[in-house]
């Protein structure tokens, strides 16, 4: 018996411990991860993994900049048996799942889920990104504690010429239709320098350290390659989970005062509704905004700047700048991100300057985009297959439409663009910002599965948390807003622990 059973440590799930542990330095806790370890350490980001393969492996497939792409352009065939597995990024498809209406869509099998993977961007919601049903003063004292435990980093890249005259040019062209305080500026991002000066990235071993050493923790207990496949519940009150080892298939259970599933928006409502928790909107209102991806090779005469004067990017970094332009409402409905890059010669000469002019594109929230789970069929691990049932409306059509003319305005201010072979709309599921799933809402009223405190609807002692319970349309990238549910969701476990 355990005071808090936590099930998924990723980000989500650490923060939840964490928050717990601040509280009270004697509350049980054991965090239960379905995945096998990536490297020596549980819950270490790969960016800075010590193992020089994995570290190369990570950074060879980042540098497209386009996360979705980390798991490959198409997904590979079904992947068998979880137990032979390697770990790491895998399509839905290939896990077993009907994704073909977001055929992009990926989720993490490892230890530390999408946590180890991120690229740690940290933008925060603006406006309607924020659920208006929140009390505004807790709100922002919950998006300051989230920053807090991703460690955000306001100013993670050095300024450099290129990347002042790059953003001037970026102000000028959006300052008739920025709100006050939303013009282009530095991407936060969840990343400190050390002593070397080498951009440290946070995950879940970061937010709290007794992942990486649970030793050092008496009243923690991590449990890799173990997966959580029903919920004991009666009468509304979960008593813990049912577990399974990944290797052998032997089950256990996990008895627990109070339970928080931080599984990712893919899967907390597949264990849900393989425990017959099966509220209307679990699995529907799934969310992501469009992804329009594109680049351009900025002028440097034209712009004012000198490239032989770039400075090199570092090891294990893909740009020497990293900018966002936020959205602002009805007005400017795209998220920019801009990325500035340095093509070098193996002599060192600099050949060239890249911008990344990717924008992000808000979509209509729907209760028929959603996941489905069957009843008979399984996927690779043993759960109820999800079907996705995901498309874009009329008025999403529109603003793509709509963001490819700034997309083109953008690189025509910066560059010679040509959006046939320098841009692409993105396969939905690219972004993996995936929201909605298990969504928070005033009221049960059919439209949310849980309450404001992340407390599921009908039960006392069963939280979620993460980015599925995000129930606003967002424009940035998820992860800060998602890491205050988990902030939320401590709040309510510690209280309703006493």
């Amino acid at each position: 018996m355990t005071d808090v059973l936590i099930v998924g440590g990723g980000l989500m799930g650490a923060a939840v411990a964490r928050e717990l542990r601040d509280a009270d330095p004697s509350v049980g806790i054991v965090i239960a991860d379905g995945g096998p370890v990536i490297g020596p350490t549980p819950g270490q980001h790969l960016h800075d993994v010590a193992d020089a393969r994995l570290w190369e492996r990570y950074n060879q497939r980042v540098a497209s900049g386009i996360q979705g792409f980390y798991t490959g352009v198409a997904p590979t065939s079904d992947v068998g048996s979880l137990a032979d597995v390697e770990p790491g990024m895998y399509h839905l498809t290939s896990l077993g799942e009907d994704a073909a209406e977001m055929p992009a869509a990926s989720i993490a099998w490892n230890a530390g889920g999408m946590g180890v993977h991120w690229t740690a961007a940290t933008p925060a919601p603006w406006g309607d990104e924020i659920p208006s049903f929140l009390d505004s003063a807790e709100w922002r004292s919950d998006l300051d504690r989230a920053g807090e435990l991703l460690r955000v980093n306001r100013n993670p890249f050095p300024d450099t010429e290129a990347g002042t005259v790059v953003t001037a040019t970026i102000e000028k062209l959006f300052a008739d239709v920025d709100a006050p305080g939303r013009s282009v500026q530095p991407m936060p991002m969840a990343a400190q320098r050390d002593a070397a000066g080498v951009l440290r990235r946070t995950g879940p071993n970061v937010i709290f350290p007794p992942i990486a050493d649970a030793a050092t923790d008496p009243h923690f207990t991590l449990l890799t390659e173990t997966r959580a496949i029903r919920l004991i519940h009666e009468g509304g009150e979960v008593r813990g989970a049912v577990v399974q080892d990944v290797r052998t298939g032997a089950t256990r259970e996990i008895r627990a005062a109070a339970t928080v599933v931080c599984a990712d928006t893919m899967r907390s409502p597949q264990l849900l509704f393989a425990s017959g928790i099966r509220p209307p909107a679990l699995g529907r209102y799934l969310n992501e905004h469009a992804f329009l991806t594109g680049r351009v090779l900025a002028d440097p005469q034209r712009l004012g700047f000198d490239l032989p004067a770039l400075p090199a990017q570092a090891d294990g970094e893909i740009m020497i700048g990293h900018y966002w332009q936020p959205h602002s409402g009805a007005a400017q409905p795209f998220q920019a991100q801009i990325g500035v890059q340095a093509f070098t010669a193996e002599d060192g000469t600099r050949l060239a300057c890249q911008v990344g002019t990717s924008l992000y594109i808000p979509t209509e929230i729907k209760a028929d985009n959603r996941l489905e789970f069957s009843g008979e069929e399984t996927d690779a691990m043993g759960m109820p297959r999800i079907s996705v049932r995901f498309g874009w409306s009329d008025r999403d059509r529109e603003l793509i439409e709509q963001a490819r003319r700034t997309q083109q305005a953008l690189g025509d201010a910066l560059g010679s663009f040509d959006p046939d072979t320098e841009s692409a709309l993105l396969d939905p599921g690219c972004s993996l910002h995936f929201t909605g799933t298990v969504r928070m809402g005033p009221a049960d009223d059919g439209t949310s599965v849980c309450d404001s405190d992340c407390r599921v609807w009908g039960f006392d002692n069963l939280f979620v948390a993460g980015n599925g319970v995000v129930p606003t349309a967002l424009v940035c990238n998820s992860t800060l807003t998602g890491m205050t549910t988990a902030v939320r969701a401590a709040r309510a476990v510690l209280a309703t622990l006493g």
